[in-house]
C-alpha cells in the first residue's frame, strides 16, 4: 500500500470540486490519458467514470466504481486496469486554515499488482501517487487562480 499527502492553497470546496468532476481525472490522474464517458450520478456510490489508460497508441479501456463518497472529505474508489489489475483508491481532504491537506492511499486488490505486491512495489506506488498529488494541486490551485482573477 501506498500513502502519500500534500498541501492545495485552496479551501476544501475547491478541491472536492475537481474530485466531484469525473471529466478532470485525465488531467491529473498519472496514467489516465482520456476520460471516455462518465456517469452523472458521479461522485455518488456505485457510479463509475469510464477511462483508458496506458500510452498511445496502446491503451486499455476500464474504469472506476465509486465505493465511498463523504462529500468533501473522503472519496474512496475501485480502480480497474486490466491486465494489471485493480487498487482501491481514497482521496482524503483535511483543511488546513485556508489550505487543503490532499492524502492519497492506494492498495492493489487482484491481479499482478496485488501479486507482487512488496515494498518496491510500494515505492514505486508511491513516487506515482506523489506526481498525481502533485498534477491534482497545480490543477486546483491553477483554476482558483483563474477564477479569482475573473478569467473561468
Amino acid at each position: 500500500m501506498a500513502t502519500v499527502n500534500t498541501v492545495v492553497a485552496a479551501p476544501v470546496s475547491d478541491v472536492w470540486a475537481v474530485l466531484a468532476d469525473g471529466w478532470t481525472y485525465s488531467g491529473w490522474v498519472v496514467g489516465t490519458v482520456k476520460i471516455r464517458d462518465v456517469e452523472p450520478a458521479w461522485p455518488a456510490v456505485g457510479s463509475r467514470l469510464h477511462h483508458a489508460v496506458g500510452a498511445w497508441p496502446v491503451t486499455l479501456q476500464d474504469e472506476t466504481e465509486v465505493l465511498e463518497c463523504d462529500e468533501g472529505r473522503r472519496l474512496r474508489m475501485q480502480a480497474r486496469g486490466w491486465p494489471a489489475g485493480e487498487a482501491t483508491v481514497q482521496l482524503t481532504l483535511h483543511p488546513e486554515g485556508n489550505d487543503t491537506r490532499v492524502e492519497m492511499y492506494e492498495e492493489p486488490t487482484s491481479g499482478p499488482g496485488a501479486w507482487v505486491h512488496n515494498r518496491v512495489v510500494d515505492a514505486i506506488g508511491a513516487k506515482r501517487l506523489a506526481e498525481t498529488l502533485d498534477r491534482l494541486r497545480r490543477y486546483v490551485e491553477g483554476h482558483t487562480s483563474r477564477r479569482s482573477a475573473g478569467l473561468s
